[in-house]
């Protein structure tokens, strides 16, 4: 009879050890290779931060296929940190990311919560705990996005309750790994000091990901995208308008990368709307309504800074 057992278990382990898994087929049924390849529609340019998603998307691919094969004891560890500055499509990427994470089963919903320091840290004693609690509630079983997490450390305030966010975080992060993944993101110097300040972030954070600037073509190639999303577009002069746009911009304080092309657009479009409004003295074609001129990228106010500067 313990003979029989015996062959019996050997013939199962023979069989475990026997069964295959198609990797691609996997991907194709996850939906995991629709989700980048809208990531690719939708961002302009950041090669590396695309190319490293689908390098964790094949690690999280083959990590879930080796646990139902046995061969794995415990969830990886799936904490992030986003780099970069601002505009560079950090949000979306973590849009995307956790419909990813829920397409592959590491967590229960494909939700986004995304928050800042204001959200999680309190005004005055016993008033943070409740409020990050609340947070993580909110996010448990998804993603939570922390933008410019840096701030949640404010060693030169020594009434800044700001510490006692971070320890019921790392406390959650660690504990509550398999039902949360968390996202932090902000400026890359300000992350390293961050870090080093808060090593028990660090030691949990297993991708870190840093988001480069978008070039000068690849913002126009952005600003075309955006209006065409609204039906709008640039007429020949007004592109050559807007690339220089974007070269004196980019020199200018406060630049964000997209963000700043979109604020632009925003302004042209009024421009154009006071244009329209107050020039023509008929009916108005759809071309009419449509088009940006360069006299609506001309007038920003970004082409006087330049010249004062160039001037002084």
């Amino acid at each position: 009879m313990e003979e029989d057992v015996s062959v019996t278990a050997e013939q199962n382990e023979n069989a475990a050890a026997n069964e295959t898994i198609d990797l691609r087929r996997d991907y194709e049924e996850s939906g995991v290779g629709e989700v980048l390849d809208q990531l690719d529609r939708e961002l302009i340019g950041l090669k590396p931060v695309k190319t490293r998603l689908c390098e964790i998307a094949a690690l999280l691919l083959v990590e879930r296929a080796r646990k139902r094969l046995g061969l794995v004891n415990e969830a990886p560890t799936l904490h992030m940190s986003f780099t970069g500055n601002p505009g560079t499509g950090k949000t979306t990427v973590a849009m995307r990311m956790a419909n990813i994470l829920h397409r592959l089963g590491y967590v229960r919903r494909g939700q986004l919560v995304s928050v800042t320091r204001d959200d999680l840290v309190g005004q005055y004693i016993g008033h943070t705990a409740p409020k990050t609690k609340e947070v993580l509630k909110k996010a448990m079983g998804g993603v939570l996005f922390i933008d410019e997490a840096y701030y949640l450390y404010r060693p030169e305030n020594e009434r800044d309750y700001g510490q006692e966010s971070i320890e019921i975080l790392l406390q959650v992060m660690e504990n509550q790994r398999e039902d949360l993944v968390v996202i932090l993101a902000g400026y890359s110097d300000r992350m390293d000091k961050f870090f080093t300040a808060n090593p028990g972030f660090r030691s949990r954070i297993a991708h870190h990901i840093d988001f480069p600037d978008y070039s000068d073509g690849e913002l126009l190639q952005i600003a075309d995208k955006m209006l065409d999303h609204q039906n709008y577009y640039l007429s020949p002069e007004a592109k050559v308008a807007l690339a220089d746009y974007i070269e004196k911009r980019r020199q200018q304080p406060h630049f964000s990368n997209a963000r700043s092309i979109r604020n632009a657009l925003d302004r042209a479009r009024l421009r154009q709307a006071n244009r329209l409004f107050a020039h023509t003295g008929g009916a108005l074609t759809a071309n009419q309504l449509s088009e940006i001129t360069a006299e609506d990228i001309l007038a920003s106010r970004v082409f006087k800074v330049a010249a004062e500067s160039q001037n002084q």
